[in-house]
């Protein structure tokens, strides 16, 4: 493991990681059907943020394993969220307007 990491953590840290790689990719699998469905732009967007998150996942694995230095991986990380929440809010901001009756 990593310098920067006790060894006792090492292992909780991997195996949290590979869940949330297990969950990340699931359900960019079902955003990726969902745009195959729809193939709205909106959806494209959505499959593309979940996309984002689970390459994020991958980093963290590559970091707690050094093959990606911490610096790269805050660079890219917070890369992404600032991509994701772009995205997020981009989407709210395009979406029609709310209309009385709608859920």
């Amino acid at each position: 493991m990593t310098h920067w990491l006790p060894g006792r953590y090492g292992g909780v840290l991997l195996a949290v990681l590979a869940l949330a790689a297990l969950a990340t990719t699931a359900l960019f699998a079902v955003a990726a059907a969902a745009y195959a469905r729809r193939r709205s732009r909106r959806y494209l967007l959505v499959a593309g943020v979940v996309g984002l998150l689970a390459l994020r996942t991958l980093l963290g694995i590559g970091t707690v394993l050094d093959e990606v230095p911490m610096v790269v991986h805050h660079l890219v990380a917070h890369g992404i969220d600032l991509a994701a929440a772009v995205a997020l809010l981009y989407a709210v901001y395009r979406a029609p307007a709310h209309r009385p009756g709608d859920l």
